[in-house]
């Protein structure tokens, strides 16, 4: 007899949207941007949005089924205009200035402490790498929320990749610089490049994820093309955006918000609705598109696959 554990995200089969119906959409949308249909309608975007990538034939991908939410998918968009990149300003309407952003050709790092360094076109890397969709919740520790369908690959594979030597602890990643064409670096206030870090074990968690594409298509620009970083049980803002470099490291990284304010953003960043930030509490958060309040979960509702990690850490700002 077969007992079925049911996982903390897992969300009825009744309540998901079946693969054929999302894919049927995509098809349709298409159609009527084909035709010109969108024009001039409230789902039209910029001309931008539709720029070819390389990668575009590579999705939709198929769904990893293991990866469920307790909620509807956040809409394309909605999700595709409310964006945190603060190289392009600091208000959450940055999608039309980050189409300037240049994706191709385009580089990631991977060097330090790593028996294969390299620096490998992205395409190259993500014709390497098995790519799947995963559905994840995501909390900004301003208190919102949405729920995505990111397509990419396991960060783990891309460990694996590198091949991190013994003493290797930490992975150090960092962003493009370039305030030609993304103004926000021009001020000179903020430590740019944008810099984040993961623990190897954190990085190799089964949820640590590399997106390279949202919404069965590539990374639209203002999401963090072509590759970001996605791990569900952290504040957003641990999710680094378009990054080019990839450090292992035996020292601890730290952070853009971190060195800017770290009474208020540690370097681990945890979700807990017990720990409110400095400002605002964090006890529960708002739905984008909906603007329902919902109660913040641990670890965002991940604590089954993560809190092993942090078991018995002293002295630690784990939750912010």
């Amino acid at each position: 007899m077969n007992i079925l554990k049911k996982r903390s995200w897992d969300l009825a089969e009744r309540e998901a949207t079946p693969e054929s119906v999302f894919l049927n959409r995509r098809q349709i949308l298409a159609g009527l941007a084909g035709s010109g249909a969108l024009l001039g309608s409230g789902l039209g975007l910029r001309p931008a949005f539709a720029e070819e990538d390389p990668s575009a034939g590579l999705y939709p991908v198929k769904r990893n089924e293991v990866y469920q939410l307790d909620r509807d998918l956040t809409a394309e968009e909605i999700a595709s205009k409310y964006n945190n990149f603060y190289e392009f300003g600091s208000h959450k309407q940055i999608w039309p200035a980050a189409q300037d952003l240049k994706i191709r050709p385009w580089t990631v790092t991977l060097d330090g402490m790593v028996d294969n360094p390299q620096t490998i076109d992205v395409d190259d890397l993500i014709s390497k790498m098995p790519l799947e969709e995963r559905l994840y919740r995501h909390r900004c520790v301003e208190a919102w929320s949405m729920a995505v369908p990111w397509s990419g690959f396991a960060l783990a594979d891309l460990v694996k990749l590198a091949g991190p030597q013994t003493g290797a602890k930490y992975l150090r990643f960092e962003t493009f610089l370039d305030p030609s064409v993304a103004s926000g670096q021009k001020q000179s206030w903020y430590p740019w490049p944008y810099v984040e870090g993961l623990t190897l074990e954190e990085a190799t968690n089964e949820l640590a994820f590399i997106a390279t594409g949202v919404y069965g298509k590539p990374l639209a620009k203002q999401f963090g093309a072509p590759v970001r970083l996605v791990t569900p049980w952290k504040y957003g803002f641990k999710c680094i955006k378009s990054i080019v470099k990839i450090t292992f490291t035996d020292q601890r990284p730290v952070s853009f918000w971190e060195e800017i304010q770290s009474s208020e953003y540690g370097f681990w960043a945890n979700v807990n609705p017990s720990v409110p930030h400095r400002r605002w509490p964090q006890s529960s958060e708002r739905v984008l598109g909906t603007n329902e309040r919902r109660n913040t979960l641990l670890y965002n509702g991940y604590e089954e696959q993560v809190a092993y990690l942090y078991k018995d850490m002293k002295g630690e700002l784990l939750f912010m």
